[in-house]
């Protein structure tokens, strides 16, 4: 008796269980009946979906029929041979997909074929993507920009840097589209000089969504962009130094460190914003030269790049490196009070863990998280003390004062550890209870958690989710719609604040900047 006879009259539960047993088994003598089931439904939405799965499963073993299938009179049965096809990598489903693709008008059912001829990943198909790449659904033009990536085809890589160039024209620039997107993603994938280095020449988009997906790109391509980025760093503005010095250090190659170093001595991070850059990207490499480069930043007066300095020697906590921080700190000049301050400031615990064995450097600490509004700074350097125990260290405990959580609530946005740590300082001070986030994509987890805030700071460029993303998803939340969202760009961004204005953003503070300028825009803008 055939496993589908009756199957019409059967209990629902029955026919549940029949279905079950074949998706199981995958019977091939089971596809007619599943073949009339699915093109004369039974009418029950649950049994008729059971339905399309067991087909599915009795197709995945079944090359031929899926091929035959292909060209099946039933739309239904069609689309589920052509998905299965692409599904399962039929190799020899891709000539006849190729040939249905060239005659196809139906834009859903060639999106279907083509996202199957991309999986399959049969370079004779490479014509047929060619020949869509101008078609005017932008999801079938990406769909197929995607495979050609995948397929590493050299013709088209003029294609998609024309398509990356042309996505700057000042009617379009504004906007990240999904192809731009994807002509990214197919350069990157060829990981190649030429296109390795064009990346790098567009590495500041006028548009800091494409900006972003470049940036994270180039990431993880890794250490061939090396040599590439050191040339848009010597030879560039100051905004792709940047750039290059933030892509440099998230690549994290220990010859990114050497160049570096080289072109600070050299002179090239006369700039604040390129100092600062390339502290962070120092600190994130962490080579012996660049340690001895962060060594030499603690001589910085700037409060934003000696937090950068000591959020990066923080996390190579050394001798000599404590031996120098011990003898600048003793001073009790005002280098030390900034010192101290940066130190509590990006919360450094393992650099005060060290300095703390020196009572004149331990006391110069202790003033300076005294002085900090912050609760959660105060937890953390409470925790260090109390390992640290004696009698010394109780005493310090009691200095400190007893913190409430602040009545407003700030969100903070930004991929710099010492930029958060000065927005932590500057919110805390102000009497906020501070949420911070190192992308547009963790800050607004917050809001989707229920999380009401009175401000929102983020930066322009970060990765996963930038600000200008953020601040469109924030304005079209119910609630966000008026409250003040402040970005921080560099002096050469100016050019993307009309963009930013347009997206929602109600005010802008340029790097670098004193933290009292923060505290003016902020309490210019709350009242």
């Amino acid at each position: 008796m055939a496993t589908l006879d009756g199957f019409r009259e059967k209990e629902f539960l029955d026919q549940i269980t029949i279905l079950n047993e074949i998706s199981g088994s995958k019977d091939p003598e089971t596809l007619p009946g599943l073949v009339e089931l699915l093109k004369t439904p039974v009418g029950d939405t649950s049994i008729d979906y059971m339905v399309v799965n067991a087909l599915n499963a009795v197709l995945s073993s079944n090359e031929n029929k899926v091929i035959e299938g292909l060209t099946d009179d039933h739309p239904g049965y069609r689309i589920l041979c052509i998905r299965v096809a692409g599904e399962h990598a039929f190799a020899r489903a891709a000539g006849p997909l190729i040939n249905i693709a060239e005659t196809e008008a139906d834009p859903d059912r060639l999106m279907e074929i083509l996202t199957s001829l991309a999986r399959i990943a049969d370079t004779s198909a490479t014509p047929t993507f060619r020949k869509y790449l101008d078609h005017e659904d932008p999801f079938i033009k990406s769909s197929c920009i995607e495979a050609l990536g995948k397929l590493k085809d050299q013709d088209s890589i003029q294609y998609f840097k024309g398509m990356l160039a042309e996505s700057e024209a000042p009617d379009r620039f504004e906007v990240c589209d999904i192809t731009t997107w994807k002509a990214v993603e197919a350069l990157a994938s060829f990981a190649q000089d030429e296109t390795i280095g064009f990346l790098v020449e567009k590495l500041h988009h006028k548009n800091p969504t494409v900006r972003r997906i470049i940036t994270d790109a180039l990431i993880t391509i890794g250490a061939p962009t090396v040599p590439m980025l050191f040339t848009a760093f010597e030879s560039g503005d100051t905004d792709n130094r940047i750039l290059a010095a933030n892509v440099l250090g998230f690549v994290g190659d220990r010859s990114g460190a050497d160049g570096l170093v080289a072109a600070f001595d050299k002179g090239m991070a006369e700039d604040p914003n390129v100092r600062y850059a390339v502290f962070e990207a120092l600190g994130r490499i962490g080579t012996m030269k660049g340690i001895i480069c962060l060594v030499d930043g603690l001589s910085e007066t700037e409060e934003l790049t000696l937090m950068a300095v000591i959020g990066g020697l923080e996390k190579h906590v050394n001798p000599g490196m404590i031996s120098s921080l011990t003898d600048l700190i003793v001073k009790a000049d005002d280098q030390s009070d900034r010192l101290a301050k940066a130190v509590i400031a990006t919360k450094a615990t393992g650099i005060f863990d060290a300095l703390y064995e020196n009572a004149g450097a331990g006391d110069a600490l202790i003033d300076a998280l005294a002085e900090s509004r912050d609760p959660e700074i105060h937890e953390e350097f409470r925790a260090v003390l109390t390992d640290i125990g004696g009698g010394r260290a109780e005493n310090d405990i009691a200095r400190l004062p007893t913190l409430s959580t602040g009545t407003r609530k700030a969100l903070a946005a930004d991929d710099s550890r010492s930029m958060c740590a000065m927005h932590r300082a500057i919110l805390t001070d102000l009497g906020f209870e501070t949420f911070m986030a190192t992308n547009g994509e963790e800050a607004y987890d917050y809001v989707e958690q229920g999380e009401e805030f009175d401000i929102v700071i983020t930066d322009m460029n970060m990765p996963v989710m930038d600000g200008m993303e953020l601040v469109g998803k924030l304005r079209n939340t119910p609630g966000f719609e008026d409250v003040p969202i402040i970005m921080v760009t560099t002096e050469s961004e100016s050019a993307q604040q009309e963009m930013a204005e347009k997206a929602g953003v109600t005010a802008f503070v340029t790097k670098p900047f004193k933290p009292d300028t923060l505290k003016a825009k902020i309490e210019e803008l709350l009242g």
